[in-house]
């Protein structure tokens, strides 16, 4: 997939990640650079959500932490959420 060349986020990802950690957020921001460069890198695992959110994609931040976005139309994405697993909640 060619690299993402707009991307949006809910009010809602924005208020989660200014919750995290300085650290935290330093470590998302590296992290979303790189999907937006190479979604499917495989440090990521980005991956389709099933059942009540097979609407939505996930990838990696760390080992406890996620972002819920959506794949738009014309490599666009929103992210809506950035959270430990709760977010599948």
């Amino acid at each position: 997939m060619p690299k993402i060349t707009k991307s949006h986020a809910t009010p809602h990802f924005e208020k989660q990640f200014d919750r995290l950690s300085k650290n935290l957020q330093k470590i998302a921001a590296r992290k979303i650079l790189l999907f937006e460069n190479n979604p499917f890198h495989p440090s990521l695992n980005t991956h389709k959500l099933k059942g009540e959110l097979s609407a939505f994609w996930s990838f990696y931040i760390n080992d406890n932490f996620r972002v819920l976005f959506r794949f738009l139309k014309n490599n666009e994405v929103i992210y809506y959420n950035i959270d430990t697993h709760d977010i599948y909640k």
